[in-house]
């Protein structure tokens, strides 16, 4: 089995003296890849840079005052897409945690090849470094609102500029580690938007364990994103706002979705990293299953041997089904 095992040295280096659960940070950012440019187009943001010579892969970033600096954004158009004329369904495929990872973090891993000859845009955001693809409760560097980003300007201007079926049946939204937090997350909050949701090694829970996965957002995000300042609050949460976000407590927001699950059983011994990360994700995603069955509502899910990496292999075949579910093109 093909696999990508991300490395977590950067973190590692940013949060000393934290504990493992700062281990989900994420997104560095990607050099300049061409002529700048600067573009209004109504949705809050301002292209200042883009790379477009690609015949798939497109590369953006933009100004936003959503977020204190310019992330950045790839777009991965199927083959034909500039020929076809047709409209494409759309995954928005969210990247997982460390500042090793980032928008290219998939086109690195081999995205071209495992989409090629499927009929779907890929559009692959930044989500900071431990931004939780949440608009946190405070801020010590400036604004860093990813939610309202990804979903007030980012899906609109997507739907605005490429041929998409902007609806429920026409998006879907997948992601690793704290991506897969993200991909659960936006598909409960903002239900009409992604008709399948795909967590890949991502946290289901937010509260098991004395709030384990709470604790690691905020020590995280207070470490290489907001400058001390957290996404959920410390030493008090904000309850409203964890329960806003946690999959557990937003179960009937999964009801008519196709969802998928992977997590592995047996992290790596020598990578404390992987021991804390995948232990508490299978867990928590054993947690979330079981509120999904005792909901009847249909998921399919994967425990395989492994600890906290990309599953090429179970990473196709989510894409195989997002396809099958989504509008077809």
């Amino acid at each position: 089995m093909s696999t990508h095992h991300p490395t977590r040295r950067n973190v590692m280096r940013a949060a000393a003296g934290l504990t493992a659960a700062s281990a989900l940070g994420t997104g560095g950012v990607l050099a300049s890849a061409g002529a700048a440019h600067a573009v209004g187009d109504g949705h809050g943001l301002r292209i200042v840079d883009r790379g477009e010579a690609d015949p798939r892969m497109r590369y953006y970033r933009f100004a936003t005052s959503a977020i204190g600096w310019n992330p950045g954004v790839n777009v991965l158009l199927p083959d034909g897409y500039h020929t076809s004329g047709r409209r494409y369904p759309v995954l928005y495929l969210f990247h997982g945690g460390g500042t090793d990872q980032d928008f290219i973090t998939f086109d690195r891993m081999g995205i071209r090849a495992w989409t090629a000859g499927k009929p779907l845009i890929v559009v692959m955001p930044d989500g900071g470094h431990a931004g939780w693809y949440s608009n946190p409760v405070g801020s010590n560097v400036g604004p860093r609102d990813w939610e309202t980003f990804h979903i007030a300007q980012l899906l609109p201007w997507i739907d605005a500029n490429f041929r998409t079926y902007a609806e429920y049946d026409g998006r879907a939204v997948s992601g690793f580690s704290m991506g897969g937090f993200g991909a659960l997350k936006y598909a409960a909050k903002y239900y009409g938007h992604f008709a399948s949701v795909s967590s890949h090694s991502g946290p289901a829970s937010l509260r098991r364990d004395g709030g384990l996965v709470t604790h690691w957002a905020n020590l995280s995000s207070a470490a290489v994103e907001l400058g001390g300042a957290t996404v959920y609050g410390a030493p008090l949460w904000d309850e409203a706002r964890v329960s806003a976000d946690n999959p557990v407590q937003r179960v009937e927001s999964y009801r008519h979705k196709r969802v998928f699950l992977v997590a592995g059983t047996s992290p790596d011994p020598v990578n404390w990293f992987d021991t804390v990360n995948e232990t508490q994700v299978l867990a928590g995603q054993r947690e979330f299953r079981g509120v999904l069955g005792a909901a009847g509502i249909p998921h399919e899910w994967h425990e395989v041997p492994g600890g906290h990496f990309v599953r090429t292999d179970l990473f196709r075949r989510d894409l195989d089904g997002i396809v099958a579910r989504l509008r077809k093109a």
